[in-house]
């Protein structure tokens, strides 16, 4: 079967390799669509934590079970997509339901090898079943069960004011989850076609270019002088984060979906007096993945909307270098196989 692998950063390389046979506990899926995300584009610049070379990228996938092992309740042919952070089950996030920070996680695309392939042999527990659910929309599910997750941590109640930092594909799907839960959603890119977006395809009413606005002003003005009680990075920018806490209320939560490389830096004293709630925000679980699929069947999400770009499978190592520039306008490619 063909593969596309990454060699090294900005390297790309097709290759046939021997496509998978059935092992034990395992599943094989025939991959129809590929998301891009940013784990992909940074891995591919050389930027991405957690990562080694050569790796077959991707882990938002979708396609159709061809055979499986230990599978209950799955058929061959049926359209699936997976949870492509597998676990142990045994350390002692797994013992506590925390399977999406698994002491020993093996992440599908980053860890181990993805998607970037005609088929994949995952494990079993890792399926999900498509629940009338398209190819695309099924591609789609693992991005937003991000935000989704993120969400969930912060424990958002109704009519709290949540700023959400970065208007890249999981600020976005944070931003309609975080809409869903009840909240009155600001948001702050750099981005104005970005932003554009939040408030056409989002309903976003509050946005906030920081080159070109007073970023605290307008979020002072938005409160109300009280500030959100949620903050959500989710641009993976050291400064983004290291600058975030000012933007938060006292006795507000500061959430950490987007990942860098380097250390946090914030004031003690600014932390300390708001009793500042920091927590990251790990990958999603199946319950994530649940809530995100019934969103979109109720259509409180619309997945079409997050793609602007199609791509072959064969046109890849042409087209990604051209997804990481701004001015492609990219916020979700999509890979089709046949």
């Amino acid at each position: 079967m063909k593969a596309l692998i990454c060699t090294q950063p900005e390297t790309f390389e097709y290759r046939d390799i021997p496509s998978p046979v059935l092992k034990p506990g395992h599943a094989i899926i025939k991959i129809k669509r590929i998301g891009i995300c940013g784990t992909d584009l940074h891995a591919f610049n050389g930027t991405q934590p957690y990562f080694s070379y050569p790796r077959i990228l991707g882990h938002e996938l979708a396609g159709d079970l061809i055979e499986a092992d230990g599978a209950d309740g799955f058929v061959p042919g049926e359209a699936v997509t997976i949870i492509p952070y597998f676990n142990c089950g045994t350390c002692i996030a797994c013992r506590n339901g925390k399977p999406n920070c698994c002491t020993n996680i093996n992440v599908c695309g980053v860890h181990s090898d993805g998607g970037m392939l005609e088929y994949l042999s995952v494990p079993s527990y890792a399926l999900v079943k498509s629940n009338g659910l398209s190819y695309d929309e099924l591609a789609l599910v693992e991005p937003l069960a991000i935000g989704a997750h993120g969400v969930s941590r912060a424990n958002i109640q109704p009519n709290e004011f949540v700023l959400v930092i970065g208007a890249g594909p999981i600020g976005l799907g944070t931003m309609e989850f975080a809409r869903i839960a009840g909240a009155i959603v600001i948001v702050i890119d750099i981005n104005d076609n970005r932003l554009q977006f939040c408030k056409d395809s989002l309903q976003v009413q509050h946005t906030i270019n920081a080159t070109t606005e007073d970023a605290m002003e307008r979020i002072k003005e938005i409160t109300g002088n009280e500030m959100p009680t949620v903050v959500i990075d989710a641009t993976g920018n050291q400064k983004a984060i290291n600058t975030a806490l000012q933007y938060l209320a006292h006795g507000g939560r500061f959430v950490l979906i987007g990942l860098q490389k380097e250390t946090i830096n914030f004031s003690h004293p600014e932390f300390h007096k708001r009793e500042t709630t920091l927590m990251s925000s790990r990958n999603a679980t199946r319950k994530d993945f649940e809530h995100v699929m019934i969103t979109m069947k109720k259509r409180l999400v619309n997945p079409a909307i997050y793609i602007t770009h199609r791509a072959k499978f064969d046109e890849v190592k042409d087209l990604f270098e051209t997804w990481l520039d701004p001015a492609t306008e990219v916020i979700k490619a999509m890979v089709e196989l046949e």
